[in-house]
């Protein structure tokens, strides 16, 4: 039982370091990607905010699980997952419309250096979550703690779009390589916010990966 009790700690501080680094990578990545006028860099700033609305879902799930494992979604998850499905469809009409906006007018970034570098950051410090989240969901056989880390995938596969977008546009300066890989990022914010507010409609705790 103490063992079980040191898991959810590990799982709740997990879940607490997620929320941080999203708000860091939040505030970095809009200030840069406006600074630099990447769209896909600000883009995928925004969806850091957005996780962080859902972090505070995910945080709160693992304090009602560890009183009662069996217990199901209630109201202020629900809630939390609709909240957060709003704004990812917010952010995805957003990124289509300025994406295609930027391809007619030709619009290129200044740069997108730091592009590569956030999602590097990225890539690691998720990696690193998804293996640590897994470990901790199957020691303690929580379906809800393994689809989080699930859904952490998702948060790499947009970081491989950022890198990919960022690294072409700075090293070969391709154009429309930015708002190409912001499209990208719109279909990953599009497919989570169908998932949120299916969760919220539902019990289930699959992810999209």
């Amino acid at each position: 039982m103490e063992k079980q009790q040191q898991l959810y700690k590990t799982a709740f501080g997990l879940a607490l370091f997620t929320i941080f680094y999203n708000v860091v990578e939040g505030i970095v990545s809009t200030y840069l990607g406006f600074e630099d006028e990447s769209l896909a860099l600000f883009g995928f700033g925004t969806d850091s905010f957005i996780e962080v609305i859902s972090g505070l879902g995910i945080a709160h799930m693992i304090l009602r699980i560890q009183k009662n494992p069996e217990s199901n979604r209630d109201n202020f998850e629900r809630t939390a997952l609709r909240i957060t499905g709003v704004a990812f469809y917010i952010l995805v009409a957003g990124l289509v419309v300025t994406s295609l906006y930027n391809i007619w007018t030709g619009h290129r970034p200044l740069t997108t250096f730091w592009g590569v570098v956030i999602s590097l950051i990225s890539i690691l410090i998720m990696w690193v979550l998804v293996l640590w989240k897994r470990k901790v969901g199957n020691q303690l056989h929580s379906a809800p703690i393994l689809a989080d880390a699930n859904c952490t995938l998702v948060c790499i596969y947009m970081s491989i779009i950022l890198l990919v977008s960022s690294g072409v546009y700075e090293l070969f300066n391709i154009p429309y390589i930015d708002s190409l890989g912001t499209l990208g990022l719109a279909y990953f914010a599009y497919k989570e916010g169908k998932e949120c507010f299916e969760k919220a409609n539902s019990d289930k705790h699959c992810c999209c990966t």
